[in-house]
């Protein structure tokens, strides 16, 4: 049993962009208090998990993904005990992956709580790879949002990234010991605007530069941890107090075994990026 990475990424590039700044109205009107989404429709929503295993290794430089089925079942089993109606895809080309999920995207979500999204594959920074290259995360996220699924305005839309997103490597550090030191769309008023980026989760297994570790028998564990975390306090807590769970449980409770002492003992640290506007808690149905 091995651990493994997912990916051999060169560190992509960002051209620099020019700031903008306009003038708004005053946001003192704004009512700060709680709130959670409207989980309340019929349906629970679509859970979509692409899953890639098997890559054109001409053509993408990348291995097979040992593990990675390990992860995909695990999480249809998860999802579906979530009431979430579930689709997989497996191995798809960079041009299945964005013509499913702009299928997907099309659909009428008009009585779904929200949409969930899982991508289990190789990748880089901003990347993720289908069986034959690279597409960019943001090609698939902006399907979502607000201007081209509008069906989906106001509820939650969450992603879940196993992927590296560099080539770094998580040394650790030791720590030192205790004794040293409401609604969607329907409900909001007419008048109101919301920003189109907004009620997204992106959930990385990693941090920005570095790789994600995947074991070839028990799966990544990002996953690991997530499938945990959920089954345990899915009646519980909320999703961004389940996520830091699986944060801290990646963080606290992994660290590589390789047949190589220099990637031996590497650590983790999954990441977040939220613009949700209200608490995401999955009552039961």
């Amino acid at each position: 049993m091995e651990d493994q990475i997912d990916s051999l990424a060169v560190p992509a590039t960002h051209p620099a962009q020019k700031e903008h700044e306009g003038k708004g109205t005053s946001g003192s009107g704004v009512d700060l208090r709680p709130e959670m989404y409207k989980f309340t429709h019929r349906r629970r929503g679509r859970a979509v998990i692409l899953n890639n295993r098997h890559f054109n290794q001409t053509l993408t430089g990348q291995r097979e993904r040992d593990g990675t089925d390990v992860d995909a079942s695990a999480l249809e089993s998860l999802f579906m005990m979530m009431g979430f109606e579930v689709t997989r895809y497996d191995n798809l080309t960079t041009l299945d992956m964005s013509v499913n999920m702009r299928e997907i995207a099309g659909e009428d979500h008009s009585d779904a709580d929200c949409f969930v999204c899982v991508i289990l594959s190789h990748g880089e920074e901003g990347v993720v790879y289908g069986t034959n290259g690279t597409i960019k995360l943001d090609k698939i996220y902006t399907m979502f949002k607000g201007d081209d699924c509008p069906t989906l305005v106001g509820k939650p839309k969450i992603f879940f990234i196993q992927a590296c997103r560099g080539r770094r490597y998580d040394w650790g550090v030791d720590r030192p010991s205790a004794d040293e030191d409401s609604t969607d769309a329907a409900a909001v008023s007419e008048a109101k605007k919301i920003p189109v980026e907004a009620d997204f989760l992106m959930a990385y297994s990693v941090s920005p530069g570095y790789f994600s570790w995947r074991n070839n028998v028990d799966g990544s564990w990002f996953v690991q941890a997530l499938v945990r975390v959920f089954k345990e306090y899915i009646d519980q807590l909320d999703l961004l107090s389940m996520l830091t769970l699986v944060n801290r449980h990646v963080a606290e409770d992994f660290q590589s075994c390789t047949d190589s002492e220099f990637t031996t003992d590497m650590k983790q640290m999954p990441s977040l990026v939220s613009t949700l506007t209200r608490t995401v808690f999955f009552k039961q149905k």
